[in-house]
């Protein structure tokens, strides 16, 4: 049996890749990449194709999830393989799955992590890792359906003073990738159907667009403002505060330029 290694590419274009990512993927006999997961906005395919010396096969989330990875299995069998994941490698679920599928089919596996938006909307916000609860991604509202978890989780995280990361919904197969603007404007048609206060205009939010590049937007404010401030391009992500300690709201006015009225919601 062969080997299938899941190597992380970062955040935002092909230099982001470790050196240790890079000789796996060097040293493998077949380099597979998928790339629905996660928006890399500055992401070169040819570019890390010469990094590597290497054709890169990408594959879709059809060939990972209703295929079941056969191909990317077919060759772990006979050799050497790297599986290039926007990101860290094993955030989304689905790796995990394939990763559990393709140990027990007697194939070793490896990991090269990458850096993840997990830790980059922690460290260019300025809160604390240790005051997050549940992560939660808003879908796309589609026919004017809502999808009500999102709003469930941010009221549980609330409850009990934690900060709340929200993954904004992404289809790429279709280009579309949704907005901070369209991600609170679906929580606020939540609102006012459930009613409980926990998306409000004085909610404070913080978003954040284009993680791991050079310009990347860091804007906290209360959830009214938000709405107004245009981010760019995405990929964006969100987060819906909790109480804050004092050094989280300093953080928020000097890094994120929220005002000062976020002192009042220090405990």
């Amino acid at each position: 049996m062969g080997e299938l290694a899941f190597v992380g590419l970062g955040l935002n274009d092909e230099a982001d890749i470790s050196l240790k990512g890079l000789e796996k993927a060097k040293d493998a006999d077949v380099v597979f990449a998928e790339l629905y997961t996660s928006l890399m906005s500055e992401f070169n395919l040819k570019k890390l194709e010469e990094l590597i010396g290497k054709r890169i096969h990408t594959v879709s989330r059809r060939d990972l999830e209703e295929e079941e990875g056969k191909k990317i299995i077919e060759e772990a069998e006979k050799g050497r393989v790297v599986l290039l994941v926007p990101g860290d490698p094993l955030i989304a679920t689905t790796h995990i799955d394939f990763r559990i599928r393709v140990h027990k089919n007697g194939i070793k596996t490896t990991v090269v992590h990458g850096a993840s938006i997990v830790s980059a909307v922690i460290g260019l916000s300025g809160l604390q890792n240790y005051k997050f609860g549940r992560s939660v991604t808003i879908p796309f509202s589609d026919i004017g359906a809502f999808v009500e978890t999102p709003y469930n989780v941010i009221a549980r995280n609330k409850r009990a003073g934690l900060h709340t990361l929200c993954f904004l919904d992404i289809r790429a197969e279709e280009k579309r990738y949704m907005t901070i603007k369209e991600a609170l404007q679906t929580l606020f048609a939540l609102e006012r159907r459930k009613r409980q206060g926990v998306i409000t205009a004085d909610t404070l939010v913080v978003g954040i667009a284009r993680a791991g590049s050079d310009n990347p937007s860091v804007k906290a404010d209360f959830a009214q403002g938000l709405l107004k401030f245009d981010f760019g391009k995405p990929p964006h992500s969100l987060v819906f505060s909790g109480s804050l300690h004092f050094m989280e709201a300093e953080a928020l006015i000097t890094l994120a330029k929220a005002s000062e009225n976020v002192r009042r919601l220090v405990k």
